[in-house]
């Protein structure tokens, strides 16, 4: 494209190409006039598209979002190339969530620190675990204590809701593991036993595989990890190949198992046997994180933003629209953070090459998060900054920095606008990924805060850490 652009009696005209994150064009380049700015482009593509009602797209150049029309953004960044522009379009999530800016309740109750909390898949309860060997879950409806859950004999590092929402599990620092219902706050059986040391991760296989939830697994300090069934109440195979310590496990979508481990691979398993299908290598020290693409849909099943309850017999089917709709024709990506301060991103089933190596943290990364619609990664880490990559190519597009301490934990809106990060520095902070800017700093707790989490349905925020309160916050 020059810029001694085309005159179709509609005014300057522009070269154009429209692509998918995944980088499928939609048809061939076009003329489009130098005034269409996002509003016109959204309407090309859902004629395009042949969309039955309009839908919300953004578009981007060169990861840049196109804010104004085509021809100022030429002039702007004097653009003036011999070649079409290329212009991403990315479908946004119809619904909005309200930016959380105030603290709605604080909740004591737990005797230790607090070092995880977890919304339930319909954003309804609210579960969180902590040092003083006890699991909680809370009423949001009345922001107060509804359960004190007993069973732990030590810390309670990790808490999972099984995606149908019928079952939350914990696993502690002594390695065994509690099984719970969540609507009467008893334990169902006894603790589980098998992992020698602690629990580092739990992650439930999908309502789209298999409903009603029956199996999760877990990673342990004690370089195995276990699949389980709630039912049977007992471990049914167990993952042993890693030479170290398993960090953190994911439970995919095409129904493999990633374990990531301080020998610094990840491993793929299959479920039926518990069989290796391949190894992840690359990494030069620790793997602390693992994230999938597709992780917002399959912690949810069948719940959306709707809030429209399924039959027992249709959820697996609406996951498994869900599941189909979140991951599109790409196949299922994977990103994992490590104390080499880097990241990699891959496709697992596609290779086992990293698809890309992601650098510029300066210290450990501690947690990496991929946004609900899986467009961009977002990753914590030690160096007190929080960086964003985009979530299919792995391209650095900014750092936020603000906290004055590591960030521990990150968490996302549901319509993947806003991001939540808790840090060192007893702060939260929102930053908004349209502006790249902060969007709202939470301070109010008096210490270091470990767990962060965003509820699926975009209402509250919850946050617990060393000063052993519970907080929740909302716009």
């Amino acid at each position: 494209m020059t810029m001694d652009t085309v005159d179709a009696g509609m005014g300057k005209t522009v070269m154009c190409l429209l692509t998918d994150p995944e980088g499928t064009n939609l048809g061939s380049a076009m003329y489009i006039p130098q005034n269409a700015g996002p509003l016109q482009l959204t309407h090309l593509v859902n004629n395009f598209l042949n969309n039955e009602e309009m839908l919300p797209y953004s578009f981007y150049v060169s990861d840049e979002e196109l804010l104004v029309p085509v021809g100022t953004y030429l002039e702007k960044n004097k653009v003036s190339v011999e070649k079409v522009l290329t212009i991403v379009y990315q479908q946004q999530a119809v619904f909005r969530i309200r930016p959380v800016n105030r603290c709605s309740q604080t909740i004591a109750g737990h005797e230790e620190a607090v070092l995880c909390v977890s919304f339930s898949p319909d954003g309804k309860q609210l579960a969180s675990g902590s040092g003083d060997t006890t699991v909680r879950l809370w009423d949001l409806y009345t922001e107060t204590p509804l359960f004190t859950c007993k069973g732990h004999k030590n810390w309670v590092l990790t808490v999972a809701w099984s995606p149908d929402g019928k079952h939350l599990v914990s696993g502690s620092k002594s390695g065994e593991i509690c099984c719970w219902n969540p609507k009467k706050g008893e334990l169902e059986g006894s603790p589980l036993t098998g992992h020698k040391k602690w629990i580092t991760g739990i992650s439930w296989e999908p309502v789209h595989l298999s409903s009603p939830c029956r199996r999760f697994v877990t990673s342990s300090k004690d370089g195995d990890a276990r699949i389980w069934d709630i039912t049977l109440k007992k471990s049914i195979i167990c993952l042993s190949g890693h030479t170290l310590a398993v960090t953190c496990v994911k439970w995919g979508g095409d129904g493999i198992i990633y374990t990531g481990s301080q020998d610094c691979t990840i491993k793929m398993w299959e479920t039926t046997q518990g069989k290796l299908i391949r190894e992840l290598k690359g990494h030069g020290h620790w793997i602390n994180s693992l994230a999938l693409s597709t992780e917002y849909v399959l912690r949810t099943g069948a719940f959306d933003h709707t809030g429209r309850q399924y039959p027992p017999n249709e959820e697996k089917q609406k996951a498994l629209q869900r599941y189909n709709q979140a991951k599109g024709d790409a196949p299922e990506r994977l990103v994992s953070g490590s104390d080499d301060f880097t990241m990699f991103l891959w496709e697992p089933s596609v290779s086992k090459q990293s698809k890309k190596r992601l650098t510029g943290h300066q210290q450990l990364v501690n947690h990496v998060y991929f946004s609900p619609d899986g467009k961009w990664i977002a990753s914590a880490s030690f160096d007190k900054s929080v960086r964003l990559w985009n979530g299919v190519t792995g391209q650095f597009v900014t750092a936020f920095r603000g906290h004055v301490g590591p960030v521990y934990q990150v968490s996302w809106s549901a319509d993947s606008r806003l991001l939540l990060s808790g840090s060192k520095d007893s702060t939260l902070k929102i930053w908004e990924i349209r502006t790249k800017k902060l969007k709202q700093d939470l301070p109010g707790h008096s210490d270091e805060v470990y767990a962060v989490d965003w509820s699926p349905d975009g209402e509250k925020v919850v946050s617990g850490g060393k000063d052993r309160v519970l907080k929740l916050w909302q716009g």
